[in-house]
Formats: C-alpha cells, sequence, structure tokens
C-alpha cells in the first residue's frame, strides 16, 4: 500500500526511536517503525497507531516492504556491543547496516534520511565511537539519498546511557577518583531539545543536506557535570582526578557501580577525551523557534520523571513469554530505577483479578506473610513514618490518592492496573503495581511490578541487602493473588 508523506522511524524500540514516534503522531504524522523484534514494542501507547514492520539492517531483503511509499526515513540505530570480531565489530556492522539502509531506501524513492549522530571535530582524533557515529552518516549520503545528519554530544534524559552512567557515578560515590579526561569540554543536550530538533527538521527543508551541531545552552566540563547533577540532588561529591586512570579500568568501575554493561561503557569513556562542543551555529540559523534548556534545568527534567512516577508509562508494557503458565521473573535496572517483575498465567479474567489486588491491605491484610507487612509498619512507625494505622477507606474500591496502610494510592485503571507509591521511610522512591491483562477467553496475565529508585549509596545499599528478603515476598504475594483470583473465579459469591 502506498502512503504519501508517510514517516519512516528505524530504532523505534530505542531511547531516542520510542520517544519520537509519540512526538511525530501528536503532528498528525502518518508513522510507521521498523524493528528487529516487533515484539518488543508490544504495550507502547502508540503500537495501534503505527504500522510496525519487521526488518534487519544486516539482511537487506527484510527491508523494501518498510520503506515502499516513505518520504522521509529517520535512522536511529546504531551499535555499542562488541561482536565476535572484536573491540571494533560493532564500527564495522554501523556501516554495514547503514551501507544496507541507504541503498533500499535510494531504490524505494525515499527523499530524506535524518540521522542522529555524535559531535566532534573531524580534524581531530576522534574515538573509534565517535568516528563510527559520523562514518555511519558518510555511509548514508553514499547511497544518493539526501541526509539531514544532526551531531549530538551527551543526551540528557532519564534512560539516556550517557546520563545514567553520571546518575549512578554521583548517586554512589561521595568521593571519585576520575580520569584526567574529567577536564574535557562537553555541550550536553536535552532529550526534549534532540527530539525538537528532529520533528522540526520535516518542516525545515533547507535542513536537507547538512550536517547540523546541535548543543543545549551551557558548555561544561565532565567534572562540572557530575558536580551539577549532586547540586540538584542536594549530594556532596568530591572529584579527585587521577592520571593512571584508563578508560578501561574505569569501565570496569563504572560496570560494577552502574547497570552499564562494561562493553556499553568502555566506548563511551574513551569518547570523553575528545572536547565535543557546537562550533557551527547553523542550528540556531536554521531552528530559531527551538528554547534551548540549560543542564540544570535538563537534569531536574529528567529526575522529575522519577519523582511524578511519569517513567513508569515506559514500563507497564506486557512481559508476554512462551512459558505458558510458569512464572516469568525479571530483575533489572532501567532509567535509574530497579525492577522486579513477576508475571503469571491465571485461569481468570482480568477484572476477577483487579478485584483482587485491588481489595488489599487495611483489615484484609496482605496475602502473603501479613505479619511481616504488619512489622515493617510497626518499625516505620518507631522511626517517625506513618506505619499502617492508616489502613485504608474502603474495604473494596480504590480511588486515586487513597492512603492504603504504608502506600498511597498513585493510579487506578478499573479493571486492569493498581499503582503504589510508598510513603514509609525508605532511602529513595518505591511503587508496587498490579496489572492484569486478557490472554485469551479463559486465561490472563498478572504482572505485579517492584519499583526502587534509590538516593545515594544507603538507597543502593538498601535494595541489595533486603532484596533476598523483598524476593520471597514478591514471589509469594504474586502467587497467593493468583490463586484467590481462580478460587473467586469457581466460586463467584466466594469473599475476595
Amino acid at each position: 500500500m502506498n502512503h504519501p508523506g508517510c514517516i519512516l522511524v528505524s530504532g523505534s524500540t530505542g531511547y531516542v526511536g520510542g520517544r519520537l514516534v509519540p512526538r511525530l503522531l501528536e503532528k498528525g504524522y502518518e508513522v510507521r517503525v521498523l524493528a528487529r523484534d516487533p515484539v518488543r514494542l508490544q504495550g507502547r501507547p502508540w503500537a495501534e497507531r503505527v504500522e510496525i514492520f519487521q526488518g534487519d539492517v544486516l539482511i537487506p531483503r527484510t527491508l523494501p516492504p518498510s520503506v515502499a511509499g516513505v518520504e522521509t526515513a529517520y535512522y536511529l540505530i546504531h551499535s555499542m556491543h562488541k561482536g565476535k570480531r572484536g573491540a571494533t565489530d560493532f564500527h564495522r556492522r554501523d556501516l554495514e547496516a547503514a551501507a544496507n539502509f541507504g541503498r533500499v531506501a535510494k531504490a524505494a524513492g525515499v527523499e530524506r534520511i535524518i540521522y542522529l549522530g555524535g559531535l566532534g571535530a573531524t580534524e581531530s582524533d576522534l574515538s573509534l565511537h565517535l568516528r563510527s557515529r559520523q562514518k555511519t552518516g558518510n555511509k548514508l549520503r553514499e547511497a544518493g539519498v539526501p541526509v539531514t545528519e544532526f551531531r549530538a554530544a551527551i543526551i540528557v534524559g532519564s534512560g539516556s546511557v550517557s546520563f545514567e552512567m553520571i546518575r549512578y557515578l554521583t548517586e554512589w560515590l561521595p568521593i571519585m577518583f576520575c580520569p584526567h579526561w574529567i577536564k574535557s569540554r562537553v555541550q550536553p543536550i536535552s532529550i526534549r531539545n534532540v527530539l525538537d530538533y528532529l520533528v522540526a527538521a520535516l518542516r525545515t527543508p533547507e535542513s536537507t543536506g547538512r550536517i547540523i551541531e546541535i548543543g543545549g545552552k551551557d558548555v561544561l566540563t565532565y567534572a562540572a557535570m557530575l558536580l551539577g547533577y549532586a547540586e540538584v540532588r542536594k549530594l556532596r561529591r568530591i572529584l579527585l582526578p587521577v592520571p593512571v586512570v584508563t578508560p578501561k579500568l574505569f569501565s570496569h568501575w563504572v560496570h560494577w557501580l552502574t547497570p552499564i554493561s562494561m562493553e556499553m561503557a568502555r566506548p563511551l569513556l574513551e569518547g570523553l577525551r575528545n572536547e565535543v562542543i557546537v562550533r557551527d551555529d547553523s542550528a540556531l540559523r536554521l531552528f530559531p523557534d527551538i528554547r534551548l534548556f540549560d543542564y540544570k534545568t535538563a537534569v531536574e527534567r529528567a529526575l522529575h520523571r522519577l519523582e511524578t512516577g511519569e517513567v513508569l508509562t515506559a514500563w507497564s508494557d506486557a512481559l508476554i513469554t512462551s512459558q505458558g503458565d510458569t512464572p516469568a521473573v525479571e530483575f533489572s535496572t532501567r532509567n535509574g530505577m530497579h525492577m522486579d517483575r513477576r508475571q503469571h498465567v491465571v485461569s481468570a479474567s482480568p477484572r476477577t483479578i483487579f478485584q483482587v489486588f485491588s481489595s488489599l491491605g487495611g483489615k484484609r491484610g496482605w496475602p502473603f506473610l501479613n505479619w511481616i507487612w504488619r512489622l515493617r509498619g510497626i518499625i516505620d512507625q518507631v522511626v517517625g513514618g506513618v506505619g499502617f494505622r492508616r489502613g485504608r477507606r474502603d474495604p473494596n474500591n480504590l480511588r486515586i490518592g487513597d492512603a492504603l496502610d504504608f502506600w498511597r494510592v498513585e493510579a487506578v485503571d478499573p479493571g486492569r492496573l493498581v499503582r503504589l507509591r510508598a510513603e514509609m521511610k525508605v532511602p529513595g522512591l518505591a511503587w508496587l503495581q498490579f496489572e492484569a491483562q486478557a490472554r485469551s477467553e479463559k486465561e490472563s496475565f498478572l504482572i505485579q511490578t517492584a519499583f526502587f529508585a534509590p538516593r545515594g549509596f544507603f538507597g543502593l545499599l538498601y535494595w541489595y541487602l533486603l532484596y533476598p528478603i523483598h524476593r520471597y515476598i514478591f514471589s509469594g504475594t504474586v502467587r497467593r493473588i493468583a490463586r484467590r483470583a481462580e478460587a473467586s473465579a469457581r466460586s463467584p459469591g466466594r469473599p475476595i
């Protein structure tokens, strides 16, 4: 089917691509997305509003259907992990992928490709990572399709790899031994401004065929970025430059202190020795209406997503597996939060399951080890917290803002979801979310997710020391809710 004016977003499961798609839809564009594994798009709120095509840029024959009738294509794909051929393998794969995409786009008559690359002076000794990002832009241009290439340095936003590295290191370490290049200059940019540029390019024909350097309002050193983050979080931090700390050594440090793997951290750290600042003011002249954020504001906006719980919307996707009725368990760290997610297949409707988990707490108590929940409430009271004394307003019904023991009801989607925000004293922010989703006429998924955003070293210590206990309680709780729901489905009049 031909789609005049259709926009293709490749890399839609990634950090930037996943945020660009809803922006484009808000502007009224017809959008299709290219994904190597479309299953990863399940649960995205915009998934039903776009055309989804499966394709792999390293397998050219899978690409033609996705670009047929496309006017403009966003290329937001790049590798970070090394492959079987060693540390330079991501560079080779990036160039091969870009060449494939460019050739297929040219054959399909795509009018323009918009690409997000890396900032850095081409005449300088760029790191392999930054050099790869720029050569990828060149490879796209070689195919003959006009390319708008935006080049950015560190993107500041909750979930951005570079920003999360800064976040974790600053949260963890009161005293940080840093490489000498901690004094290199950088021009970070808010993710919101990156999206502003990517969308505005569509209605700015003068940007076609150009390389455009973009950055935020501030030019800082990496040291200033770390200390600026600490200032926003009201943390006192000391940075001590040590000349003998190499990117390889520091990548091990990052690997152990953050959720970022050593393979991903090393190319990023090697790029820190390069000064990455905007030297061409084309962006300001081409897009005068874009209001740039300063670094502090960008950090505050990124952290606001955690503090308000907005980031949770990206994690409410269905956890669909092929494990049948075997519980699916996922423990990971995303967007600066630790997450424990558990899934059960339950022989009951979503509404029946909802009735069970929306009735927890208060006089009914909690379905598994209720005495431990009450003991936690007593401890909270002793240290000045709210404890369990508040109970709940209504034994069966919840509404947003209700107190529920030492939780506050933050979200209610009748028949589907309840999210509770912890109000007990903890070194960070915590949520507990229950969700019911239809699987078939007789079965549903019950998904229970615990989120924790630690504050500083003691927050991380709290999570890891207590996780064995929490894991046991989380596992027992989701099993008991499943059993109660199945019992209620078999005997509809039975009390929950």
